[in-house]
Parts: structure tokens; C-alpha cells; sequence
């Protein structure tokens, strides 16, 4: 697997202009117990040292995958109060950015797309070391070096194929430029999600793809959409025969019945780890520290596993039909040049293909 390591750069705020984009698909769960403003400090119980208190997660997980990560978080630590605030990866930052101008961040824990973003966050003091004792399990080139944060899954980004509309299965990128798919790709937006701003960044530097190819889609007709689940709906569903996607929700969709497949293509694949990090101004460091710890944790990876993710930690095994990280023939790009050209990539993108 081709890797590369974590450097320093610039960070460039995300526009405050996101707020309206991908609003409908915005949720904040509220515990019975809690409000999610509420970021009281935390309290222990001296005699059993349990968790308890507030805890405030931001994430552009799926809804389900994130209650089922707090679900199996609250079996250890049931007197934590986890309130959720859901949307893609450029709008929760846009929101925390928001929340820090004005010097009140309500974030305790961030797990969001992209290693791409923390830098930037990290950039902005916006973060917290915290070495957990679940790192020794994690490869050392998805964890920052100072700490800051680690990868906590696998996630390519793949080509999805209609099986009913397409009757041989693709091998290359190169299917979604061709005249057999014009008008039948669908792909997600780098202005909502973070895994399509990551791609966008590397396939605009990677050799037989760069801005040519997203001006050979815009050409063919390409529908862009906010998120990931919107790409498999389209595809499942029929309204596109193809689909650039990250590859578990694809094959959570095959596994439920829907008529839809995928291939790592040939040329290879852009990976995120979806990291997590503690902020700076978290008012329960305790109870982030064992989120954190939860997270990585063999139990917690195992649960990963359960809801369809390929595993970050050593030694364990993605889901049937998935590849695993030393499988995959990567396509990357300095850290530091995706972070330092993101902006000015989106607004490329954004002269393509329009606001979307």
C-alpha cells in the first residue's frame, strides 16, 4: 500500500457559505438527560471511577453507524451522555470553525472524513494530544506524530455498477467518461463531503486523471450529489448505471439485496481513515479520552467491523468482500499539498461542475 506520512501546512478556512448546502440532511440527536448545547464539565464517581457526564460528538458518519458506535460506547460507559451532531465533513467543520470565532466550541470529540482536515484543525490549535494506549495496534502512518489524531478506519473510494444496467463488470475509471455512461454516473460533491474533497485533490494530481477527467465527466453529463448514500441510492435505485463511492456502503446495499456491485479499478483507489481527535476546549477530557480509547480499541474496531468497515487495527479482517489495506494499490498525494491547495480545489471543481 502506497502511504504517505503526515507533514506541516497551511490551513485555509472552509467557507461559512457551506451552511445552507446538504442543511435537510443536518442532525443533532439529544439524549433524554442532556440538551446538545449543554457541555457541563465532567463529573467521576469516586468509588467505581465511572464516566459520567456530557459528551459532545461531531461526525459525518451515517446516522446508524454513529448510534451504533455510541450504543456500543454507553455498554461500558452507560452514565456518559453522548449527544450527536451529524452532517457531511465540510459542514461540521464549517460549524466548529463558527463555534470557535465565536469562543464557545461545544465539540468534545470530532470524527470526521479525512486526515486532510485535521491537519487543518490541528493548524488552528483546535486540537488536543492524546496518546491512547490503542495506538501500539495502529498502523504508525494513520497516526499524526504529535498525537493530534489517528485513522480509525479503511475507506477507498471505488467505481459502483448497476448489475441489471451493466452487463460486463468495469475494470477502469476510465468506464465513467465513456459514451456507454453518458448521463449514467452519479458522484458525490466535494463542497458537502469530505472523502469527494479528498478525491478531488488527488485525482487532479495523479497522472491519466488530473482536471482533464472531471471535465470529461462534467462533458458526459454526470450527476453530482451531496453525499456518499445519495451516489449508492442513485445507483441502486437505477437512476444512474454507475457511481464513484466509498466501498462499504456499496456493499452494505449487496448485501441487502439491492443490484448494485463494485471493483477497486485497476489504476487504484484514493483511501481515507475517517480519524478522530479530541478538541482543544473539550469540557469532559475523561470521558473523550475513552471515546477515543473505545473507538481503536479491538472491541470497538470489531463493532466497526459489524456496520461494514475495513478495520484500522493489526491483525483483523474487513468485512466479506472488502480489501484490506496491504491489498489495495493506493493513489495519494503530499499531505501537506492537499491541505495547502483544498480551497482552491473546490472552487475548481465548483467552476466545472456549479454549486452543488
Amino acid at each position: 500500500m502506497k502511504r504517505h506520512f503526515f507533514g506541516s501546512s497551511f490551513f485555509l478556512f472552509i467557507s461559512m457559505g457551506l451552511a445552507g448546502c446538504g442543511a435537510d440532511n443536518v442532525q443533532e440527536q439529544v439524549n433524554a438527560t442532556g440538551d446538545a448545547e449543554d457541555n457541563e464539565p465532567e463529573e467521576q464517581n469516586e468509588e467505581n471511577g465511572n464516566l459520567t457526564g456530557p459528551l459532545s460528538f461531531y461526525t459525518s458518519q451515517p446516522d446508524a453507524d454513529a448510534e451504533a458506535l455510541i450504543a456500543g460506547f454507553n455498554e461500558v460507559y452507560p452514565d456518559v451522555d453522548v449527544t450527536i451532531f451529524r452532517s457531511g465533513t465540510e459542514e461540521v467543520v464549517s460549524r466548529l470553525l463558527a463555534e470557535n470565532e465565536a469562543g464557545s466550541v461545544q465539540a468534545d470529540v470530532l470524527l470526521l472524513a479525512d486526515s486532510v482536515t485535521f491537519e487543518g484543525l490541528k493548524e488552528e490549535d483546535l486540537l488536543m494530544p492524546y496518546e491512547s494506549g490503542e495506538l501500539d495496534a495502529i498502523p504508525s502512518e494513520f497516526v499524526d506524530p504529535d498525537h493530534m489524531y489517528a485513522g480509525t478506519k479503511v475507506m477507498p473510494t471505488i467505481l459502483a455498477y448497476n448489475t441489471t444496467m451493466v452487463e460486463e463488470a468495469p475494470t477502469s475509471w476510465d468506464v465513467l467518461t465513456s459514451d456507454e455512461a453518458s448521463g449514467e454516473v452519479t458522484m458525490p460533491s466535494p463542497l458537502y463531503s469530505g472523502a469527494a474533497a479528498y478525491n478531488a485533490g488527488v485525482f487532479s494530481r495523479t497522472d491519466g486523471f488530473g482536471w482533464d477527467y472531471f471535465e470529461a465527466l462534467r462533458a458526459n453529463e454526470t450527476t453530482i450529489v451531496q453525499g456518499n448514500g445519495g451516489v449508492v441510492q442513485a445507483v441502486a435505485g437505477g437512476e444512474s448505471a454507475y457511481g464513484m463511492v466509498v466501498d462499504f456502503v456499496v456493499a452494505n446495499a449487496k448485501n441487502e439485496g439491492s443490484p448494485i456491485d463494485f471493483i477497486y479499478p485497476e489504476e487504484g483507489v484514493p483511501v481515507i481513515t475517517e480519524p478522530i481527535a479530541i478538541t482543544e476546549e473539550t469540557q469532559n477530557d475523561a470521558a473523550a479520552k475513552a471515546f477515543v480509547d473505545f473507538v481503536l480499541s479491538e472491541e470497538g474496531q470489531e463493532l466497526s467491523v459489524e456496520v461494514g468497515y475495513a478495520p484500522i487495527r493489526e491483525g483483523m479482517n474487513p468485512p466479506e468482500g472488502l480489501q484490506r489495506a496491504d491489498e489495495l494499490e493506493v493513489l495519494s498525494s503530499d499531505l501537506a499539498d492537499l491541505l495547502e491547495t483544498r480551497e482552491s480545489d473546490k472552487e475548481q471543481f465548483r467552476t466545472i461542475f456549479g454549486d452543488h
